[in-house]
């Protein structure tokens, strides 16, 4: 037994591309899950893509929570796009397969893309902090050379990093399978059909993980902390008020986001399950961009009132 092992451990296969097992292999679901995660990206399309334009050409919506709200958007429409497509043809075609340079390309697309969801949250934290407890300065601090600066450098980052992680993945030529338990190209299935180099390459992706998770996360708790200090010292019950509703919006989401990246990627390697990690993934990559839109939309009046505007805009110009 231990030389058989020890024989799977050294010999590698040749891939050229790599077999999908999807959500699932029950042929009754195939179809009713497609029309399902069909409908599911549609309204993520058109929601992202909405808030995206509404954002853009409204002129009330020209300020620095939009313009961060609108490079949300766009990563939510980004990484569910990388994905949300090849999953639904994978429902329907007989051979659920993905080329070799394809899976490369997705993995790192949707690193680069969740990573930049994960610090935008932060700025976002901390553009709310600076409106709430520096008000007088919030366009002084909050400038556009400012944002871009806080929208650049974790665009840059993710890239760098996805690159990173995807180098070292698809660099190794040693490969025990090229089955993936999985319905895209993730770095932890990837490294669970790696051969001996993937212990050096997982600890190098738990790590970055680890410190990403936790240094964003720091960054809203650190800024939420703040503003609740700022909004237990005000006098004005109204002013309470408006500060929670600002922030009601992007707490929800940060809950929601965090939470689910958190059990899926810092949980023990021994209660990693793969069928509950792509419940996990359908989650906060096709769920959560479904839902970013619609919270921020039916939370804010500003942008309730943007999009109030814009339809009647449009049936002026249709009669």
């Amino acid at each position: 037994m231990e030389e058989m092992d020890k024989w799977n451990e050294t010999t590698s296969i040749q891939v050229t591309e790599f077999i999908l097992l999807g959500i699932t292999d029950q042929p009754d679901l195939q179809i009713p899950l497609f029309l399902v995660f069909l409908i599911i990206y549609m309204v993520t399309a058109l929601g992202n893509l909405g808030l995206i334009i509404l954002s853009k050409t409204d002129s009330r919506l020209k300020t620095p929570m939009y313009f961060f709200l609108r490079n949300l958007a766009f990563i939510d429409l980004g990484y569910s796009t990388a994905i949300g497509p090849k999953m639904l043809v994978n429902f329907v075609v007989e051979k659920n397969t993905i080329s070799y340079a394809a899976c490369a390309t997705q993995l790192v697309v949707f690193i680069t893309l969740i990573i930049s969801e994960l610090f935008m949250l932060s700025v976002m934290a901390y553009d709310r902090y600076v409106a709430i407890c520096n008000p007088l300065l919030y366009m002084v601090i909050m400038s556009d050379r400012m944002c871009c600066l806080l929208v650049s450098i974790p665009y840059l980052y993710s890239t760098f990093t996805a690159l990173l992680t995807t180098i070292k993945i698809f660099n190794s030529s040693f490969w025990k399978s090229n089955v993936i338990s999985h319905f895209y190209c993730d770095s932890l299935p990837l490294l669970s059909i790696l051969g001996n180099e993937a212990k050096d390459v997982e600890l190098i992706v738990l790590s970055l993980s680890a410190f990403n998770l936790v240094f964003s996360l720091m960054v809203v708790l650190v800024s939420y902390g703040l503003i609740l200090m700022a909004v237990l010292r005000m006098n004005s019950a109204e002013g309470r008020r408006k500060a929670f509703s600002t922030c009601g919006s992007h707490l929800t989401v940060v809950v929601v986001f965090y939470g689910t990246l958190t059990f899926m990627y810092l949980q023990p390697k021994s209660s990693h399950s793969f069928d509950t990690d792509k419940m996990a993934s359908v989650f906060y990559t096709l769920v959560i961009p479904m839902l970013n839109p619609l919270i921020y939309s039916l939370r804010n009046k500003e942008v309730k009132g943007a999009l109030k505007r814009a339809l009647e805009i449009q049936c002026k110009c249709l009669i």
